[in-house]
């Protein structure tokens, strides 16, 4: 063991830590990262679709849905996603799809900027996106209550993994910023 590993080993063991927790903390830090990065990808679609949508009319998007669908629905006409793309697309009017566009600016804007911030390691990052993440989250919830959509249900999932893990990231990541 190298001099400046053995410092390291000793502080860790000195705030708490243990060389035993090591890798459990490195499996944490490496899924809270792919989950933040998974965050501002989703985040940056969500920008590009935003933008488009105020581009793209209703007639525009259902025409758009009957040709994404028209293969597989060809296939099989009871295709439960092509069918529920089509079903959507068909309620869509000019102000929901500029609410959708908004929203979609907007949230999209909000978490590429906090997963910028929380992979620059930026402290006051962490609790500000925890509790944005936990709006978003109590919005897609009363969205579901509302609509029963599937997606809103996985979304919220992912939504709380990734605030546990963001948690549980700034958790390790406190002791460092006290001593710095």
């Amino acid at each position: 063991m190298w001099p400046n590993q053995r410092l390291k080993v000793t502080a860790r063991v000195a705030l708490g830590g243990s060389v035993a927790t090591q890798p459990k903390a490195h499996i944490v830090h490496l899924l809270f990262d792919i989950g933040v990065i998974t965050k501002g990808i989703d985040g940056a679609l969500e920008i590009i679709g935003g933008a488009l949508l105020f581009f793209v009319s209703p007639d525009q998007l259902r025409h758009i849905a009957r040709i994404l669908t028209l293969h597989e629905l060809s296939e099989d006409p009871h295709d439960i996603v092509a069918n529920y793309l089509l079903h959507t697309a068909q309620h869509l009017s000019p102000s929901v799809t500029t609410f959708g566009a908004v929203y979609l600016l907007w949230h999209g804007v909000v978490k590429v900027g906090l997963v910028t911030a929380l992979l620059r390691g930026q402290r006051w990052a962490y609790p500000a996106a925890i509790v944005a993440f936990l709006l978003f989250l109590l919005y897609q919830v009363s969205r579901y209550a509302h609509t029963h959509a599937p997606e809103l249900l996985v979304l919220s999932v992912l939504d709380v993994l990734v605030i546990g893990l963001t948690w549980l990231e700034y958790r390790r990541l406190r002791p460092s910023y006290t001593l710095s």
